[in-house]
């Protein structure tokens, strides 16, 4: 990039109404520093304490997501923890606050993902409750990181359905986007 496309690009986000975002590598470690800095930054814009929480909680479940899942991971020379390549943004636009997500994921896992997330577009609050409940019982999926909860969980916590895409990247990648809305 040239030095000069900075001021634009700059520009660019601010009518975007993004408020924060990041490319790059992430970990654990960033995750915390981030959640501090959109914490500041929300308090700074006057957002309710419930607002910030929730768009916190958004970043977090979805940092996890990349972290966990994504197909770019290496592993650190100075850390044991493993980094991620990843991008995460957090905005504001027609009233609401959002966070978008991305990264890399193989395309043996585009269905899989695809039909989870269509499942939980067409399911109302007291739908999203239910399912919650019933895959917390049957415990995690077999490659799950975590506890297998999270897309629920952004689901439930989401003001709209998540919206999803994924793009091709090469023949055994393609890159996934995720948003939700608070």
């Amino acid at each position: 990039m040239q030095l000069e496309n900075l001021y634009y690009l700059k520009t660019e986000l601010d009518t975007q109404g993004i408020l924060f975002s990041f490319s790059g590598p992430l970990s654990q470690t960033l995750l915390l520093e981030m959640g501090d800095t959109l914490r500041n930054k929300m308090t700074l814009e006057k957002a309710s304490p419930s607002t910030t929480l929730k768009v916190f909680s958004m970043l977090v479940e979805q940092t996890q997501n990349i972290i966990h899942y994504s197909a770019a991971k290496k592993k650190s020379a100075y850390s044991k923890e493993a980094v991620t390549d990843g991008i995460i943004v957090v905005g504001y636009e027609n009233g609401h606050y959002y966070v978008l997500c991305g990264n890399l994921v193989s395309n043996q896992k585009i269905n899989s993902i695809t039909n989870q997330l269509s499942q939980l577009q067409r399911m109302d609050k007291d739908d999203l409750k239910d399912y919650y409940k019933e895959q917390r019982r049957k415990g995690p999926h077999a490659d799950s990181k975590g506890a297998g909860l999270g897309f629920i969980e952004m689901a439930r916590r989401s003001s709209t359905p998540i919206e999803f895409n994924f793009q091709n990247f090469d023949e055994r990648l393609s890159f996934f986007s995720l948003k939700t809305s608070v």
